[in-house]
């Protein structure tokens, strides 16, 4: 993971250094922004090499950024990419389309071809955009369709489209944190969500192959869980009905991977809790607070099985960790 900090430039060429940086990490571009931003101009750059997938999250304010036919000339990774936006709002222009962004939204967008995107947001540096760029011989979709694609907002808010909307948006929150090894990890999954949510816009999922179907429904699947960990009612047959297959369905694709639902479930809060418990700033939040905050109902199950995942009750470990 690499951060692109601003810190240590002087405020007044925050902004030229933010423009020069941008056409190396990417590709050459032109940004620009409104005066009263520039001279005060704030950004957060993380980049993670999700194996061929490279990954950006970019928090900065209002900006425009153009790539035009001399800048394309000058040089072209011949890449797709697909940009979510996080948090503000965005518009994206490509191929004589105009896509609308809220949060959640998905756009596809590729290279050789001139555009312009507007991030628009309320504050300094409140707007994010999650951007994914990767080679176009790595979606297992027809060429014709994809082009079809370019610029056209694909909603977040249903079908495979929704659960693509999930995973992208966790990964936007937790990019910063995984390992090497995690983010090799994490590359083939992000791959066929985006696979499997283009394949839906196209309406051409005969095109996806079925591993790549079933990995991706895994990865919408655990993106869901952990964006619900906190719902009690959060059940392997509620997982089930809002991803409309068959619990018995859910239960393989589990078991595939070594766990069982309710375990897999179970680990997630368990996780979140010893977080929590561990935070400096949390010691004063009751334990049973935390515990149901995560989703366990009954104080004495959750201490149960947080001995049995980490040799400690809730209240040692927490002594442990402020000593």
């Amino acid at each position: 993971m690499d951060v692109v900090s601003f810190a240590e430039v002087p405020t007044q060429e925050r902004f030229a250094f933010w423009r020069e940086m941008s056409s190396k990490m990417w590709m050459p571009l032109d940004a620009h922004c409104e005066p009263r931003l520039e001279s005060a101009f704030q950004a957060h750059v993380a980049l993670s090499g999700l194996g061929l997938v490279q990954a950006t999250l970019l928090t900065a304010p209002s900006l425009t950024i153009r790539r035009t036919p001399h800048l394309i000339r000058r040089s072209d990774p011949e890449t797709f990419f697909v940009t979510c936006t996080v948090r503000g709002h965005a518009i994206g222009e490509q191929a004589g389309r105009q896509a609308d962004l809220r949060v959640g939204d998905l756009m596809l967008r590729n290279s050789s071809q001139p555009y312009l995107t507007t991030f628009e947001s309320r504050g300094p540096a409140d707007g994010q955009v999650l951007s994914l760029q990767f080679p176009r011989s790595l979606l297992p979709l027809p060429e014709r369709g994809l082009r079809e694609l370019n610029s056209v907002p694909i909603r977040g808010a249903r079908g495979m489209a929704a659960l693509a909307s999930q995973f992208l948006l966790q990964l936007a929150r937790h990019l910063e944190e995984f390992s090497p090894a995690e983010a090799t990890r994490v590359s083939p999954l992000t791959l066929d969500v985006l696979t499997a949510a283009l394949a839906g816009a196209l309406d051409a999922r005969s095109a996806v192959p079925p591993s790549s179907r079933q990995r991706a429904l895994l990865a919408q699947i655990h993106a869901f869980v952990q964006a619900n960990l906190g719902d009690a009612n959060l059940t392997p047959a509620a997982i089930a009905a809002a991803h409309h297959i068959s619990l018995r369905y859910l239960n393989k694709l589990f078991h595939a991977e070594g766990h069982t639902v309710a375990g897999w479930i179970r680990e997630r809060r368990l996780k979140q809790c010893r977080r929590d418990l561990a935070e400096p700033h949390l010691a004063g939040y009751p334990i049973n607070a935390i515990a149901a905050r995560w989703g366990f109902t009954s104080p004495a199950h959750f201490s149960q099985a947080f001995r049995r995942a980490y040799g400690l009750s809730p209240r040692e470990f927490r002594q442990q960790c402020t000593r």
